[in-house]
């Protein structure tokens, strides 16, 4: 109890931390992007009260907490209009939401036994759990409903047009998200996310060499579902202002960006776990299941690094590309990534039953699996382009007339 109690503490307190200055962290991409300055000034408090005093900036790593000494202090304004009790349920169930979602996600592999403790401790909140992948696919549904009821308990056409946006992209995406996973899954024949790294580490095949397919449809889905650009459309501030928590502000509005940065984070752990091997690397890390302290240090190292560098192209891709328009962002969905993820899961499923009738698993033979799983996704990705190009025609339509209401029904 205790020894879970502690793993809780450290997973929200670091959760939080990192969510403060991945902010910070976003903002001077942003500025390093459009070649601009960044947040810099707000250093080290109460440093430059006193004459004489050397103002401490420390490159503006003062900016987060600033930031919620802001939120924090804002007026807590309720709009009369709102429904209440579901205005104020919304933002803390996104949160719980998307914090209750890292209780299955490890954050190495086992901490040896020696110095406070006797048996080896492993580095996630709910360990044997068994399947973890079915409680995070769970908790990120209900996250959708934080962000329907937020837009619906608004009372405000710009938050319902947000959460009716979410809804339908969250369903659209959430299909080739699972399909992106169903070739690990039958891959290693297991919902465990310890399970699914350990089976990396021992082969020392990463899913996303192996399965480039559903790597492609699920790292895209994962953009969608955490909400990123390009696929940023339920708040798109040049439409709908704020969308689907434009009503909010103060310690409420906080938790929901809070919970959006937490996706985020979630998304390039499941990444970093899924394709990319977790905590492994080869030469570096070994494949044991009891590891040394050595190991055991090197994993957390490993597994960190990695998911900081997705966490980097999360935000590199939010500055350089521009949104979709609504219907091309459901239109991709339908059309291109489900026909990829069922392409994908047709292809691993017929790749393992040659693997298996065949008997061979020696390092030529998976070889040659990822060669061909290679040549499907590239014949799929061109088949696809071909089949159902996205090309939108905004051209005026000239037989309408643009003062005729009936015409253009």
């Amino acid at each position: 109890m205790i020894e879970t109690l502690i793993k809780i503490a450290i997973v929200i307190g670091g959760l939080m931390t990192a969510a403060a200055y991945f902010v910070l962290l976003e903002r001077r991409m942003a500025a390093w992007v459009q070649d601009r300055v960044g947040p810099n000034r707000v250093g080290a408090p109460l440093s430059q009260l006193k004459k004489g005093w050397k103002d401490l900036r420390l490159f503006g790593l003062g900016q987060p907490a600033a930031d919620g000494v802001k939120f924090i202090l804002k007026e807590e304004y309720t709009p009369a209009h709102v429904d209440k009790r579901l205005f104020v349920l919304a933002p803390i169930s996104i949160l719980v939401a998307a914090l209750a979602t890292f209780a299955v996600i490890p954050f190495g592999s086992v901490l040896p036994a020696g110095l406070l403790w006797d048996e080896p401790i492993e580095m996630v909140i709910s360990p044997g759990a068994g399947v973890g992948m079915l409680v995070v696919f769970a908790l990120s549904s209900i996250a959708v409903y934080g962000v329907i009821l937020g837009g619906w308990a608004s009372n405000s056409k710009y938050s319902f047009l947000g959460a009716l946006r979410s809804s339908a992209q969250m369903i659209a995406y959430e299909l080739p998200l699972g399909l992106g996973i169903l070739g690990v899954i039958l891959a290693t024949g297991s919902l465990d996310l310890g399970e699914i790294i350990s089976a990396q580490a021992e082969t020392g095949w990463w899913f996303a060499f192996t399965q480039p397919l559903g790597f492609f449809v699920f790292f895209v889905a994962a953009f969608a579902e955490a909400a990123r650009l390009p696929f940023d459309l339920p708040e798109c501030e040049q439409e709908l202002i704020g969308g689907y928590h434009t009503e909010y502000s103060g310690i409420k509005l906080l938790l929901f960006l809070v919970a959006e940065f937490l996706h985020m984070i979630a998304a390039s752990f499941l990444i970093v776990m899924l394709f990319f091997g977790g905590w492994h690397f080869w030469f570096i890390t070994g494949h044991e299941s009891n590891p040394g302290w050595i190991h055991a240090i090197l994993r957390v190292a490993v597994l960190m690094t990695k998911i900081f560098l997705v966490i980097l192209f999360f935000m590199l891709v939010r500055w350089s590309w521009p949104r979709f328009r609504f219907d091309q962002l459901m239109a991709f969905a339908w059309k291109v990534m489900l026909p990829l993820g069922l392409i994908n899961f047709v292809a691993v499923a017929a790749i393992d039953q040659v693997k298996t009738i065949s008997g061979n698993s020696s390092p030529g033979m998976e070889f040659m699996c990822a060669v061909a799983a290679w040549i499907v996704c590239i014949v799929a990705w061109v088949v696809i382009s071909f089949a159902g190009p996205l090309v939108a025609d905004n051209r005026p339509r000239l037989d309408l007339n643009p003062f005729d209401v009936d015409s253009q029904i």
